[in-house]
């Protein structure tokens, strides 16, 4: 990685309470990283998303110090959509490496790192909390509704990973540029959509074990269960080659938009 640059973009939904412990890692991190010659340059990039606390706030203070950190600051809401933008502005920049990572510290920088370092020949690196070396402290709810989910997933389409929905992904400049203008998803089926979309375009995709540390605030509602359970069917439905043509598909899919879109 010495002669790579990385931009991890950072979705940011009212995270005013973790934002500034999270900023402080990664920045510290990767500039330690890049003064020992291991990266030739970096950004953080917060993708604010519909935030109505102090995030903007927090963000701008940091920058004072770290010139690598950027952010973007929408009325628009969803972690997919945040993560979509942020690629959309990174491909601007002359960058090697672009991915994303959780606010909420789940992923710490050194195991992100890990990823972009164990990247090589491979087109994109996602964490695992499901592998033989993984190690994830999440409560049994949790556990069994992200194994579960998974299953769901693999059995709809086809993926051989273990884990789809850890928040850690990097991927090289070349994959970022061939599918961000297709990824329609901006909710709890974006990374599924993401993944779908490496393998119809024939990358090469490697899940890696990573440490994953359940943190608080960091809950799953039953309404967030039913809206990814939903979006995943909805994004089976559009890559099926009955979408365009079949009156039931269509009504499935009204229905799939409502669920993903109702708030409490």
């Amino acid at each position: 990685m010495k002669n790579l640059t990385i931009s991890i973009v950072i979705p940011a939904y009212n995270e005013e309470k973790r934002m500034g412990r999270t900023l402080d890692e990664y920045l510290k991190f990767f500039s330690l990283m890049k003064k020992q010659g291991k990266i030739e340059n970096f950004e953080i990039l917060v993708v604010i998303n519909n935030t109505k606390d102090r995030t903007e706030e927090i963000i701008r203070e940091k920058q004072k110090k770290f010139k690598e950190l950027k952010y973007l600051n929408f009325k628009q809401g969803g972690k997919g959509f945040a993560i979509r933008e942020g690629f959309k502005d990174a491909l601007k920049r002359d960058i090697d490496l672009i991915g994303f990572v959780d606010a909420d510290m789940a992923t710490s920088p050194e195991e992100y790192f890990k990823l972009a370092e164990n990247i090589k020949n491979y087109d994109g690196m996602i964490a695992s909390r499901w592998m033989k070396n993984s190690q994830s402290n999440q409560s049994f709810k949790r556990k069994f509704l992200s194994r579960g989910f998974n299953i769901i997933v693999r059995a709809l389409f086809l993926f051989p990973y273990m884990d789809t929905q850890c928040g850690a992904k990097v991927f090289k400049r070349r994959v970022i540029e061939k599918v961000v203008s297709e990824l329609g998803m901006t909710q709890w089926a974006f990374d599924i959509n993401l993944l779908y979309l490496c393998r119809r375009n024939r990358f090469k995709i490697k899940e890696y074990p990573t440490i994953w540390e359940d943190k608080e605030g960091s809950k799953i509602k039953p309404s967030t269960t039913i809206q990814m359970f939903s979006g995943i069917i909805r994004l089976r439905l559009i890559y099926s080659p009955f979408e365009k043509i079949s009156f039931p598909v269509k009504f499935i899919l009204r229905i799939a938009d409502k669920m993903i879109n109702k708030r409490k």
